[in-house]
């Protein structure tokens, strides 16, 4: 499974930074707080800023939205109230 994941990172041209928002906005449109809070965390220590991290939650409420997006930014600044 982890060989599978650096398989799959290493496919293209995205750099870490945009990897981690993408996985993000995917656990975001999942529905999934663990993986919320999971995603966050890898990309705050990646170097993503509280803004980026944010804004990766706002885009989802034209095509998640508005109760989605709710609850992942709640779950998001479960992470960031922690750093």
């Amino acid at each position: 499974y982890s060989k599978l994941g650096e398989a799959t990172a290493k496919a293209g041209p995205l750099d870490d930074k945009t990897r981690r928002l993408v996985k993000l906005a995917l656990a975001i449109g999942l529905g999934s707080q663990g993986a919320v809070h999971s995603h966050t965390r890898r990309a705050a220590g990646d170097g993503c800023s509280g803004d980026e991290i944010i804004q990766v939650a706002l885009l989802a409420i034209p095509t998640l939205g508005f109760p989605r997006t709710m609850a992942a930014l709640t779950w998001i600044d479960d992470v960031l109230e922690q750093r």
